[in-house]
């Protein structure tokens, strides 16, 4: 009776353990999801967002920075929210990555000012940053090793829908009111999650079950090291990174003369001492990662050849994929006069494609290998971007749908290959380190990728606009229809100037990704011999 009761009791427990490990990992995937959402619903309603914080269309930098921002805290926070989570607590971290992510939005629902609303997009951002290695580190914790790599394909799955259905949220909640609902709606989201996490997610520092991590080993154990470069937490190394890319993104998004100092172009409007104290930083960051005792970046995997093959080649993709997902919008507006919701359903047909070729790329690299699956996406997503190059003023809907649904296939395509590329080379105990750095690569390509080409795209704007008189003031003598005239010429070259630049970006896209091919070659040739789940681990 005794036995039978003790083992009734430890069903239950294990019954009640195992719902309270699927209730706190589906809060995390909202969590998650909800955070990737806010990378990318901004994009849609970017011109209305621009219109209440009164930037021009001749300044898209400025604008960029709304994105660039939110990129850039994404990507300081993950690996130091890791970190942190390891040291302190999930439930802790989660707490406070959920604090940071409401009081982000608050400040973007009240904010008027572009550089203060830049400033709470970069809060907001380090809380939803936090939140995925949180819930990769909390599914370790709460599932065996057989459960494992299914649970983490929920988490990054959760992120690549948020970041699919992104647009068309955020025209969907402007329609029913204004932008600025989009971030309001996050509040009281966070406030329901809050307790959830609290109640379901264990405190304190847990054990790698069943993992085989063993702690970092410094890459230079002959190094005598002074009191600032050991510790649990790397906080000088995340600073260092911080300043980084915050220099090359503030270095290179900067150009913001307007049609009428189109004549003095000939200086760059790039700031180069912001340029060098990024490469400072940089380079003080490698050596000070070399030589701390729990480095926030494992710099050794680096010297593996397909680990740096696949985080240059998730490099060219992140500068690819936001140069499409942040023109893609713009160019339906104000070229093809589509609204906010219309310009969103355009840019699904990108972004749609993406987790439907990530399945079927994970099928083709466990079959035909990562290497010639990660080449075929490249060239397949390069073909696309090249196809919408060549849209006209007026492109039919086939032809919008047919080169977005081919951009956004090999975008796709891709994301198997290098996920199992560089897990593979990280090692079975590496695999979340390793599938946190990939990510980290993306995110730095989506930043430097954005900032360099608003920037760029100003200047040629500018240059292409220089010597177009828009009519304010009508002349004397002139009738009607010649004033129509006027301002209609006037209207049809700003209209070619602005499809020329936007032409030229997607060719720009296009050869970054086509240059992904490269490293691709170093990718792993053989196929992943039966073990299918590898390329649906999260990127």
């Amino acid at each position: 009776m005794t036995v039978a009761t003790n083992d009734a009791g430890a069903k239950s427990a294990h019954v009640a353990s195992s719902r309270r490990a699927l209730i706190a990992m589906a809060a995390l995937c909202v969590a998650v999801f909800v955070a990737a959402l806010d990378q990318t619903m901004v994009l849609t309603v970017m011109p209305s967002i621009m219109r209440s914080l009164y930037i021009d269309v001749r300044n898209l930098n400025d604008a960029g920075w709304i994105i660039t921002g939110y990129l850039l805290g994404y990507t300081v926070a993950m690996p130091l929210f890791g970190r942190l989570a390891d040291i302190w607590g999930r439930r802790q971290m989660g707490m406070v990555a959920l604090a940071l992510f409401a009081i982000g939005s608050g400040l973007c629902v009240i904010l008027t000012r572009l550089d203060l609303f830049v400033a709470a997009r970069v809060v907001q951002s380090a809380g939803g940053g936090a939140l995925v290695p949180i819930a990769m580190a909390a599914a370790a914790d709460m599932f065996p090793r057989e459960r494992r790599a299914l649970v983490l394909g929920f988490i990054g799955g959760a992120a690549e829908a948020g970041g699919v259905l992104g647009p068309i949220y955020g025209a969907a909640l402007s329609a029913l009111w204004t932008w600025r609902l989009i971030f309001l709606v996050n509040i009281p989201l966070c406030l329901v999650l809050g307790p959830v996490v609290w109640h379901l997610l264990r405190p304190g520092r847990l054990p790698h079950y069943e993992s085989g991590i063993e702690e970092e080993s410094p890459a230079r154990p002959d190094l005598r090291r002074r009191w600032w470069q050991k510790g649990r937490i790397d906080y000088v190394g995340a600073a260092l990174m911080a300043l980084a890319l915050a220099g090359i993104t503030i270095g290179l998004g900067t150009g913001t003369q307007h049609v009428g100092e189109a004549a003095e172009l000939g200086s760059t409007p790039v700031r180069w001492p912001w340029l060098v104290t990024s490469a400072v930083a940089f380079l003080a960051f490698v050596l000070f990662e070399r030589s701390h005792e729990r480095p926030l970046i494992r710099l050794d995997f680096f010297r593996r050849p397909p680990f740096a093959a696949a985080n240059l080649a998730h490099f060219f993709v992140g500068a690819a994929l936001i140069i499409g997902m942040v023109e893609i919008p713009l160019y339906a507006n104000t070229l093809f006069r589509m609204t906010e919701l219309e310009s969103g359903l355009l840019l699904i047909r990108l972004t749609l494609m993406i987790p439907v070729g990530a399945v079927l790329g994970g099928w083709l690299a466990d079959w035909l290998g990562y290497r010639f699956t990660a080449i075929l996406g490249f060239l397949v997503t390069c073909a696309g971007y090249l196809l919408v190059s060549r849209w006209p003023l007026e492109p039919t809907n086939f032809t919008m749908t047919r080169d977005l649904m081919i951009s956004g296939l090999g975008f796709g395509l891709v994301i198997g290959p290098i996920g199992a590329t560089v897990t593979l080379a990280g090692g079975p105990q590496w695999m979340a380190t390793s599938s946190a750095l990939v990510t980290v690569s993306r995110m730095v390509g989506m930043v430097i990728g954005l900032s360099a080409l608003s920037s760029w795209g100003v200047r040629r704007f500018n240059s292409l606009a220089a010597d177009i008189v828009t009519p304010i003031v009508r002349p004397e003598g002139i009738s009607d229809q010649e004033w129509q005239a006027m301002k209609d010429a006037a209207a049809a070259a700003l209209n070619d100037a602005l499809h020329t630049v936007f032409s030229n970006f997607f060719v720009i896209a296009a050869i970054i990704i086509g240059l992904a091919v490269f490293p691709a070659l170093f990718f792993y040739r053989q196929r992943a011999r039966g073990r299918s789940r590898i390329p649906f681990l999260p990127h």
